[in-house]
């Protein structure tokens, strides 16, 4: 009984415990030229910590992607995809820059990490 007991307290407590997840964002390329990287408040990222992320792609374009870049990590959606993908990525201080692989000069934007 006591054995149970003390399961059950062991259970009900680690469920208690906040879980560490990861800060999620939001990217976006197409329609049109619109390519984009958010946080969940709707507000563009232009600088973050460094750390482990989540990000959630929409790539809403057959003539787009998404390709996120910096130190440590080269991320990116295929040109002719079209739907959402999940990353987890770590960041690390430096300068992360997402562009549309086809349209590199006009679709691109960078946030600094640190």
């Amino acid at each position: 009984m006591q054995l149970r007991i003390v399961l059950v307290a062991a259970v009900v407590g680690a469920l208690a415990l906040p879980s560490v997840a990861a800060a999620r964002f939001y990217a976006r390329v197409g329609p049109g030229t619109t390519i984009t990287l958010k946080r969940a408040d709707g507000s563009l990222v232009t600088h973050l910590s460094a750390g482990t992320k989540r990000i959630t792609v929409r790539d809403r374009a057959q003539n787009h992607n998404f390709h996120l870049k910096g130190p440590g990590v080269d991320r990116r959606t295929r040109i002719a995809f079209v739907g959402t993908r999940r990353w987890t990525v770590t960041l690390s201080a430096g300068t992360y820059t997402y562009i549309c692989d086809v349209h590199p000069s006009t679709m691109r934007r960078s946030f600094s990490v640190g």
